[in-house]
């Protein structure tokens, strides 16, 4: 973890430039970011930009810091491009369902690379299911795929409640881009980590029953 690849650079970098853009020129920030009424209205590019704004730099940094942590694994698996193709999915997963959840909400909107970062953790975790996190108010490591499950329980909570002003459906949909994809890109997975598969897919299956029985 921490491995400041150059591709890992240029991700954060665009994330940064576009995100001080949005924060000075509320005119950009309001044309990009993530709105129902506007993805209605056939703005389809809020899906995809929306990704790269964030609402203020503690928010911008944390994302930030998370990608830095996590991307590293990824690019060493599945290579730069396999990489790219993570984050795009999980991104555009991350603002699909945001806008099935919220179809009817016509002013909801979102901005944040959580969705993306979300899925590139996801990818982590399946490709190096040993990873241990270090978390600051926890003297102990914990492992990777426990967190990982724990995340999307607490999103699901989340997205139930409306805890918080947080998109927790983009970060959601972001980890099923991550999950899915990375599986495509690493098929062996099924013979070598059969059962983290079940385990991360545990909260995924959970969270459309609920949708199914209208309890989200």
């Amino acid at each position: 973890m921490g491995n400041l690849d150059l591709l890992t650079v240029i991700i954060i970098a665009a994330n940064v430039i576009i995100s001080y853009k949005g924060f000075g020129d509320y005119a950009f920030f309001d044309k990009y970011k993530f709105n129902v009424g506007g993805v209605q209205r056939g703005e389809k590019i809020r899906m995809f930009s929306s990704g790269f704004l964030h609402v203020d730099t503690q928010h911008l940094l944390f994302n930030m810091l998370t990608l830095y942590f996590f991307a590293g694994p990824v690019i060493n698996y599945v290579q730069p491009l396999g990489f790219i193709i993570i984050y795009i999915v999980s991104l555009v997963a991350g603002s699909l369902l945001s806008l099935l959840f919220h179809k009817n909400e016509y002013h909801y909107s979102a901005v944040g690379a959580s969705g993306a970062v979300t899925g590139i953790l996801y990818a982590a975790i399946l490709l190096q299911p040993g990873m241990n996190l270090y978390m600051f108010f926890v003297p102990i490591p914990i492992p990777a795929y426990l967190f990982g499950i724990g995340y999307l329980l607490y999103s699901i909570y989340g997205m139930k409640n409306r805890v918080g002003n947080i998109g927790h459906d983009a970060h959601f949909g972001g980890a099923i881009g991550g999950f899915i994809t990375t599986l495509i890109l690493a098929p062996y997975l099924f013979q070598t980590n059969l059962l983290m598969i079940g385990l991360l897919l545990i909260p995924i299956i959970l969270l459309f029953i609920l949708k199914k029985a209208g309890k989200l």
